[in-house]
């Protein structure tokens, strides 16, 4: 398979610092060369240009914080993400998740795709529901299309549709996001569907749901696992995905031959053990790409 990586190194949807060195901590832990020696072919397209937060004062617009250099690094995502040649699977490297507003638009590339969020947040809250004006909690609501005009208009008309999402881990979700969720209709997997359901059953409903696809992006956000786990992340929530659940879903997502692209977002190395989490979650790539045990 051809597989292109692309960093985008920003920190500015986000509370903490340091995720605008996820995508360095993912290199580091030799992502490229885990994915060749499972016999892909890939190119390095390095890293998309973004605003650094020190050369800003901190700028609050219309209830989003820099939300302009967000807009300026998602645009420039999504043209690149467009420019890849057909059959190309990308791996987008964040950075915090306000950055999907950019990754999963460009690799839809203006077709109907499925969405799989794992995360322990749902990402679904609006400029006006925000508790904190932090992008990185909206960028599932811009996709779906509800938000700033300015974000909306990153890809064009594009949106993704509310029933071609699946959220996986969930255990951490805002008041009025829970209003929103309920509203649009997404698909949600609670920690508590995890423990009741088991992982693999999960996985088959979500195939189920998005398989008729030609698309599917799997969105993957560190703090989706538990912080003993992947402790570097900057919004850490307890009682997550397992090692081998989230290995298992990966595993069962690259046996259905459907997905075609890929996020790994909020690594941050700044809170890291050894770079732990990004080792993980180089691992949790190479099962989507068809890694085995045997």
């Amino acid at each position: 398979m051809e597989v292109a990586i692309l960093g985008i190194p920003m920190d500015l949807g986000a509370g903490r610092r340091g995720v605008d060195m996820g995508a360095s901590a993912l290199r580091n832990a030799r992502i490229k060369q885990h994915l060749q020696d499972l016999g892909h072919s890939v190119t390095d397209l390095g890293n998309i240009a973004v605003e650094i937060a020190d050369t800003f004062n901190v700028l609050e617009q219309s209830g989003m914080v820099f939300l302009d250099p967000i807009y300026d690094a998602c645009k420039r995502t999504y043209d690149t993400l467009m420019q890849l040649p057909e059959g190309v699977f990308p791996i987008c490297m964040g950075g915090d998740h306000s950055v999907s507003m950019g990754t999963v638009a460009g690799c839809a590339r203006g077709e109907r795709t499925g969405l799989i969020w794992v995360d322990a947040h749902t990402d679904f809250n609006t400029p006006e529901t925000s508790p904190t004006g932090n992008i990185h909690g909206m960028p599932v609501a811009h996709l779906c299309g509800i938000g700033h005009e300015k974000l909306l208009s990153i890809a064009g008309e594009w949106q993704i549709r509310p029933e071609d999402i699946v959220m996986i881990g969930i255990r951490s979700v805002d008041i009025e996001e829970r209003r929103l969720i309920k509203e649009h209709g997404i698909t949600v997997y609670t920690m508590r569907e995890v423990d009741e359901k088991g992982i693999s059953r999960i996985a088959a409903e979500t195939m189920k749901k998005l398989g008729h696809l030609n698309r599917i992006h799997v969105s993957f956000d560190a703090d989706g696992l538990d912080p003993t786990l992947a402790p570097g992340v900057g919004t850490p929530v307890e009682g997550g995905l397992t090692y081998r659940e989230a290995h298992l879903l990966m595993e069962l997502f690259a046996d259905s031959g459907k997905v075609t692209s890929m996020d790994i977002v909020e690594v941050n190395p700044i809170l890291d053990e050894k770079n732990r989490t990004a080792q993980v979650m180089v691992e949790m790539a190479g099962s989507l790409l068809g890694k085995r045990i045997l």
